[in-house]
């Protein structure tokens, strides 16, 4: 089984995405949901994960809206597969017109 954590960035203001929500899918069916803390991160985020496709969804719309800034994503998902057992870390990048992602470590 594997594990998985993730990390917001605001690349506009420079600083950790502090309070974004984040839902962790298997298919279609929601498996954990956390807040990403003062740092932007989520240490553990659901369950051990088996081998299989999974989905996170951020609510970058609420994000925004709480700064007061107009933003062109109301949600970033970011699909992924979790293959051998290990821990996987999944970052996002994020600005009001654009995002960036990567397989962490």
């Amino acid at each position: 089984m594997s594990t998985l954590s993730t990390h917001v960035l605001d690349a506009v203001r420079g600083v950790p995405a502090t309070g974004v929500t984040v839902t962790l899918y298997a298919g279609v069916e929601p498996v954990a949901t956390a807040v990403t803390d003062a740092d932007g991160r989520i240490g553990a985020l659901g369950p051990a994960l088996a081998p299989g496709a999974y989905r996170l969804v951020f609510d970058t719309g609420a994000y925004f809206a709480a700064h007061q800034v107009e933003a062109f994503f109301p949600e970033v998902a970011i699909a992924f597969v979790v293959g051998d057992e290990r821990h996987y870390h999944v970052p996002l990048l994020l600005s009001p017109f654009a995002y960036s992602t990567y397989r962490g470590s």
